[in-house]
């Protein structure tokens, strides 16, 4: 796959999956922007690791969870490396403690909704006008898996329904960017967690997860699966949800 010469900005991208499709994508010959909230020197040590690997490469603060730091991110984004071509939300606040939704405060909720649908949306808008201009543009969104199927979540009201919402948009946008070359997708990752990450897959080959009953998930598994999404052979799969899950389902086993 070649995507020497394309420019992508992947948020929250300092450590985790964020850091994983970076990586892979630089591989591919794409120019990143690294985009962190307070893992600085992750981040700029993220970015020398890419330039590294022979493409351009730069680290830009914002918290995706704040509209103005959204317009600033965007506009440094685009600075850096003369446009986006690809733009990938990785980003997103989670609150792993299992609450009743009566419990969450009025501040949780708005930077719930803020993250993970709100700020997704103003970023798009923001960087939509360029690909527009030069025909071609990839949107990758993340939920989580079986978010297409806007089952109750118990103990994630919040988070759940800014993913799910999330899930129409991404549908919606996808029909009204076609005519444009853009396409509009979102990646659904199963339950990955901690340094799997940031894991390869050859790293946990010979581990068994016992809930799946097969290998863990590792962050490149959610990274092949967004490079396949940004192919520019990948222009007729658009308005998708595409889970990476290993069949486990995050509702069914949480509930």
């Amino acid at each position: 796959m070649e995507l020497k010469g394309r420019r992508a900005l992947i948020t929250g991208s300092a450590k985790g999956l964020g850091k994983r499709t970076a990586q892979l994508l630089a591989d591919a010959g794409c120019d990143v922007v690294v985009n962190y909230v307070t893992s600085r020197a992750e981040a700029e040590a993220l970015a020398e690791d890419l330039r590294g690997r022979g493409v351009r490469s730069a680290a830009v603060q914002a918290d995706v969870a704040d509209p103005k730091q959204v317009e600033r991110l965007a506009e440094e984004a685009e600075r850096l490396l003369g446009g986006i071509d690809i733009l990938i939300n990785n980003a997103g606040p989670f609150i792993r403690e299992r609450r009743l939704f009566a419990d969450y405060t009025p501040e949780e909720i708005i930077g719930l909704v803020n993250g993970n649908l709100l700020g997704v949306m103003l970023l798009d808008r923001l960087l939509l006008p360029e690909m527009r201009r030069r025909r071609w543009g990839r949107i990758i969104h993340f939920g989580f898996g079986h978010a297409g199927e806007s089952r109750a979540w118990p103990h994630r009201a919040v988070y759940a329904a800014a993913k799910t919402a999330l899930v129409s948009f991404t549908k919606t946008l996808a029909v009204e960017e076609a005519a444009h070359g853009i396409t509009v997708n979102m990646i659904c990752p199963g339950d990955i967690r901690g340094a799997n990450k940031e894991k390869s897959i050859d790293d946990v080959r010979n581990e068994i997860d016992p809930e799946t009953h097969r290998r863990p998930g590792t962050g490149e598994d959610v990274a092949r699966a967004i490079l396949f999404l940004c192919d520019p052979k990948s222009d007729f799969i658009t308005g998708n949800l595409l889970d990476v899950t290993g069949g486990f389902d995050p509702i069914r086993n949480t509930v």
